[in-house]
């Protein structure tokens, strides 16, 4: 293969997948909550951990809780996702009645990784980073931003999120309540 080809390979795979990424924030911008679940793999885990603040030279090992370890925002799976749209739509959902308005930004794709053919991968690591403005009732404005670090798998349905990690640049959450998805 030659380097132009493989470059052209890694240009049209980062597209594809900053498109799927693009599509994720339209479905949930949208509140099309059971279309965003569709591109979750069934095994998906969606972790937020909860971020310190640490002396110097101890972030690697102190800043960020650890995944099935202690607190964190989140740790879900498929189920729990599920569970939060359905409990969501039912209308009565005290912190989303009425349901808030929300925007994501996503930017600063990097494909990390590929596992097979760039042509072609079977799956990709990605990192991104995120700003969502969230809109509650009248007077509640929050703004959340971070990182991401997501594994994406290809199936038959085309991309599908099989894990996620959720990186706040906060220690201290401001918000109320932790609704949105990410």
């Amino acid at each position: 293969m030659s380097l132009q080809s493989e470059r052209l390979d890694a240009m049209l795979l980062k597209h594809e997948i900053e498109e799927f990424l693009y599509l994720e924030a339209e479905l949930l911008d949208k509140r099309d909550f059971k279309g965003w679940l569709d591109i979750l793999h069934e095994d998906i885990s969606y972790f937020m951990p909860m971020r310190r603040n640490v002396k110097f030279g101890q972030h690697a090992e102190r800043e960020n809780t650890r995944l099935g370890e202690g607190i964190s925002w989140f740790d879900e799976d498929k189920w729990t996702l599920t569970k939060r749209v359905e409990q969501i739509l039912t209308g009565v959902h005290y912190a989303e009645e009425p349901l808030s308005r929300i925007t994501h930004i996503v930017s600063n794709v990097y494909i990390a990784g590929v596992v097979g053919p760039l042509a072609a991968p079977g799956e990709v690591s990605v990192s991104s980073r995120f700003l969502v403005y969230q809109n509650r009732v009248e007077h509640e404005n929050y703004t959340f931003v971070g990182r991401r670090n997501d594994r994406l798998i290809r199936t038959q349905e085309g991309w599908k999120i099989l894990s996620r990690e959720i990186l706040l640049e906060q220690s201290v959450l401001l918000a109320k309540n932790l609704t949105a998805f990410f």
